[in-house]
């Protein structure tokens, strides 16, 4: 990922919040079939010995774990808040022109090795973390418990677990940071007239 100085961002656990933050992930790969994209919640998991990992299902109809071996290095992108950004914006454009359409956005990329789980445990552990993490905002959370063990002894046999040891993680969060005072403020006006929640992130 190009990532000039201005918007590169170094620290471990602030872009392991921003993946906790946004956790539809797609999943990059290039095995037996050539290139191929999924599209699945990750979660991020820190062993005892300070691994990181990203852990994951698939359905095991889906030909992944088939045409990909363990151990083959895969890329993980997750997305964040993204906008437009007019150039009618910055206040310079007034002066000189000198201005074009852009577009600021959030993104981590994470590079990894991959490795496919058939284990029972480990897949109804995996699915009562992404459940409780996902469920916990409403006003009832569903359970895996809510659901009849003949169902759900089922439907985990129908799935295979995914874990991504963690090699590289880059960041880029492009907002503006290479403008003035004045452009940062006027793009943060535009967004926040246009209702953008990129709008609370631009820093003057």
């Amino acid at each position: 990922m190009y990532t000039p100085k201005y918007f590169e961002i170094n620290d471990q656990e602030e872009l392991l919040a921003f993946v906790k933050a946004f956790p539809f992930a797609t999943l990059v790969s290039n095995g037996e079939d050539g290139l191929n994209a999924e599209h699945i919640p990750m979660l991020v998991h820190v062993d005892d010995e300070n691994r990181v990992c990203l852990q994951a299902h698939i359905a095991k109809a889906n030909k992944l774990w088939q045409n990909l071996a363990n151990q083959a290095d895969v890329l993980v992108i997750f997305q964040g808040e993204n906008a437009y950004i007019s150039p009618n914006w910055y206040p310079s454009k007034k002066v000189d022109g000198r201005a074009v359409p852009t577009w600021n956005y959030r993104a981590v990329h994470i590079q990894g090795t991959i490795n496919f789980i058939h284990d029972i445990k480990w897949k109804l552990a995996l699915l009562e973390k992404l459940t409780n993490i996902h469920e916990k905002e409403q006003p009832v959370p569903w359970s895996i418990s809510d659901a009849p063990q003949e169902y759900i002894d089922r439907l985990q046999a129908a799935v295979v677990g995914i874990e991504i040891t963690v090699t590289d993680i880059q960041g880029k969060y492009k907002l503006s940071q290479n403008q003035t005072t004045e452009n940062k403020n006027g793009v943060r006006d535009g967004l926040a007239e246009a209702k953008q929640p990129l709008a609370e992130l631009i820093k003057p």
